[in-house]
């Protein structure tokens, strides 16, 4: 019989383990991603753009791809599981002037308390949370009743033969970068208790997808 004790221990040990490989490689993460990042600018754009509430949680801000997006406005709040990407976050919010306050810390377990924020965002951050399910419920958590969660994300096509594909290929992606592509999100959204606003396919024949979530 499993317990929930063994299930805990081993979304430690993946937690770890991500932030062991995220650390390492945070000092090219930035050229790994080049290329996409081409794409993901203007959605990144547009998102901060749409955003509304003043005190704002980013989780997973990495190396701080988002901050020269951030308004005037937002109050923003970022946190990531490793040094090394907060280190080269710290060096862009300096480049671009911005107060976004940095800290350490797992969305699988935020402390903050109840109702802290207006609205979070993450990009591209819950393929590699090893309890996402988790994770989407800490946000409902800390974001007040009314507010809205911000998401891009990939995830698993719902085309039948490409998502079978990306099942096959998972382990591989999840071994090497921590990434699984197999993410059933809009699932995971809707269990964390969450309520989807909008969900919008933005490339790849809905592989990326645009989400927002109100907090009940």
């Amino acid at each position: 019989m499993k317990h929930r004790g063994d299930s805990v221990s081993a979304q430690q040990a993946e937690t770890d383990q991500t932030r062991r490989r995220y650390q390492r490689l945070s000092w090219i993460y930035d050229g790994l991603d080049a290329a996409f990042e081409l794409k993901y600018r203007a959605w990144r754009a547009d998102l901060w753009q749409s955003l509304e509430g003043k005190r704002v949680l980013e989780a997973g801000i990495g190396t701080g791809k988002n901050i020269p997006y951030f308004g005037l406005d937002h109050e923003v709040t970022g946190i990531d599981l490793t040094p090394g990407m907060l280190r080269l976050a710290a060096r862009r919010a300096r480049k671009h002037d911005s107060t976004v306050s940095l800290q350490l810390g797992d969305v699988q377990h935020l402390e903050f308390p109840n109702d802290s924020f207006d609205a979070a965002v993450a990009t591209f951050v819950f393929c590699s949370v090893p309890d996402p399910v988790k994770g989407l419920s800490e946000l409902r958590r800390v974001v007040k009743p009314g507010g809205t969660v911000y998401l891009l994300e990939h995830m698993r096509s719902p085309h039948e033969t490409v998502g079978k594909i990306m099942d096959f290929l998972n382990p591989v992606t999840a071994c090497l970068m921590g990434v699984h592509i197999n993410r059933q999100t809009i699932e995971n959204v809707e269990a964390s208790g969450l309520k989807i606003t909008s969900a919008h396919d933005i490339w790849a024949g809905g592989i990326y997808k645009r989400l927002t979530a109100r907090v009940p």
